[in-house]
């Protein structure tokens, strides 16, 4: 079966976020970004341990990406830093390397 067209595929917004607990696992972040975000369709993708905090990149639907960062930053101790349509551009804003 053929791979769908990249502009049938649905576009998508990569959420570069800073938590200020550290360590954080997983299963715990995720656990709060499912309680929080509802019905918005989500990934987490990379999570990364900084010296003093906690870096992570997130994949929402384009259409939902300004809920999405609203109910993110309402968050205690987690906020948004960058937004982009590329999972690249968020990685090297936040210095992460892969």
């Amino acid at each position: 079966m053929a791979k769908i067209s990249k502009a049938k595929r649905g576009k998508n917004r990569w959420i570069g976020l800073h938590i200020n607990q550290k360590p954080i696992s997983r299963t715990i972040l995720e656990g709060n970004l499912g309680n929080i975000m509802g019905d918005i369709n989500w990934k987490l993708f990379d999570l990364i341990d900084d010296e003093i905090h906690t870096l992570a990149v997130l994949r929402v639907p384009l259409e939902d990406s300004l809920e999405a960062k609203k109910k993110i930053n309402s968050i205690d101790g987690i906020s948004t830093l960058t937004t982009s349509g590329k999972i690249r551009l968020v990685r090297q804003r936040l210095g992460i390397h892969k």
